[in-house]
């Protein structure tokens, strides 16, 4: 590792069965443009891979390996969405991202670097499971392949405009609130991060009073006494006291993992078997892989 970038993390699709000790599951941030680069180098899908987060870094390989870079559009020295052959001694640069938030590096075998809990994923707000990388920092290779390197994808789903649509089914607490998530624009916020993802806009009219804290999942959104919005994201508490009028449905996880600050965004209502057919076509479009 030659320079980190803004921050670069190992991830792979998280640690899975310790919610009731309060760890969440963390993993990459945007999961279908992880699992496609682990699947285009040939691997399996769960191998550790880097997700880059607003600016690459910049990375020097000893031996040489074939690589695959999926995710936002950042200022790649290799195409994206591919895998590419890259020789010892080669020097890799990449640059600030020129749309969405997030990029993923995934080498052929991955890195093998140690588990804990099941999960090579940086928990970056613990500190579980390691932190982010530094300079100098060398990630050995594993042999994680599981078959051989695949041809380029077709047809990549677009990943995020400057203004999008989540989709969401409804929360828990969805029968106390009206229309307003659904008419209302937000942006997000500077003060987001790995455990939420923060909006800014007209406020919503909580429930009046407090509720007891219950069990909270990826992709709800909390609204707060100050009518906010709150996404929960891949490093989210495993519980909470807020009323959550919707939950981001799975197949929009990966546009989570893409929003910057100051995107804007609103919500879409849908159904559960609705969501259920937009994930299978995700899958479908990855199995093609």
């Amino acid at each position: 590792m030659i320079a980190p970038g803004f921050l670069t993390t190992v991830q792979d699709l998280g640690r899975f069965g310790w919610a009731h000790f309060g760890i969440s599951a963390s993993g990459a941030a945007d999961p279908f443009a992880f699992r496609a680069a682990n699947l285009l180098a040939g691997n399996a899908e769960n191998a550790p891979a880097l997700e880059m987060t607003l600016a690459g870094g910049e990375f020097s390989f000893e031996a040489p390996a074939i690589i695959a870079v999926t995710g936002s559009d950042f200022a790649s020295p290799v195409p994206l969405w591919q895998p590419v052959e890259i020789a010892a001694g080669a020097t890799l640069r990449f640059g600030p991202s020129r749309s969405g938030a997030r990029c993923y590096l995934a080498v052929r075998g991955g890195f093998d670097v140690p588990l804990l809990m099941g999960s090579a994923s940086v928990h970056v707000m613990t500190g579980v499971g390691g932190r982010p990388l530094r300079k100098g920092d060398t990630l050995p290779v594993g042999d994680a392949t599981v078959r051989r390197p695949r041809p380029p994808a077709r047809g990549v789903p677009t990943l995020l405009p400057g203004n999008t649509a989540l989709r969401t089914t409804a929360g828990a607490q969805a029968h106390l609130f009206g229309d307003d998530l659904y008419t209302t624009a937000y942006t997000v916020s500077e003060e987001s991060n790995r455990m939420g993802i923060r909006l800014k806009g007209s406020a919503l009219t909580a429930p009046a009073g407090g509720m007891l804290s219950e069990g909270v999942a990826l992709g709800a959104i909390q609204v707060p006494p100050d009518g906010q919005p709150i996404i929960l994201f891949v490093e989210h508490q495993t519980s909470g006291g807020y009323p959550k009028p919707a939950n981001v449905i799975s197949a929009d996880f990966r546009l989570l993992g893409q929003l910057r600050p100051r995107d804007h965004v609103r919500f879409e209502r849908t159904t559960i078997k609705a969501a259920v057919e937009f994930l299978r076509d995700q899958e479908e479009w990855l199995l093609k892989l």
